[in-house]
């Protein structure tokens, strides 16, 4: 069974998206160097995301059997081909409490990083 988060992205479903954050989730990005806190925050970088990235799949998704999953997609900026993993922890509902994405190679994270710094600009404290 894939994970809920995944299923929502995959939907194109941001109120899927959204119902898979716990309230108080931090997102670390690639690009960034503080993460941004809170499910506003997180949703605004999600949506963001979800415009830059083009032809998105994840390929593969991995469980630890505990409380992390790693979700392992590819995607397209620009003529930029990029891998990434979306990292995620769970709290004891079952909602995101911690979302990291690791992206490669630099080219592409250099392309990600100035596609989305006007998208997301003030949603990271400072």
């Amino acid at each position: 069974m894939a994970h809920p988060f995944r299923e929502a992205i995959e939907a194109r479903d941001l109120d899927a998206v959204s119902a898979t954050l716990a309230p108080g989730v931090q997102f670390h990005s690639p690009v960034a160097f503080r993460p941004f806190d809170g499910h506003e925050a997180t949703m605004g970088v999600l949506t963001a995301i979800m415009s830059v990235f083009e032809d998105f799949e994840y390929t593969d998704e991995l469980e630890s059997g505990g409380n992390t999953t790693a979700l392992i997609f590819r995607a397209r900026v620009g003529d930029k081909s990029i891998q990434g993993i979306d990292y995620v922890r769970t709290n004891e509902d079952g909602l995101i409490e911690e979302f990291t994405v690791m992206l490669r190679p630099v080219s592409g994270i250099m392309a990600v990083a100035e596609r989305m710094a006007p998208k997301v600009e003030g949603l990271a404290k400072a």
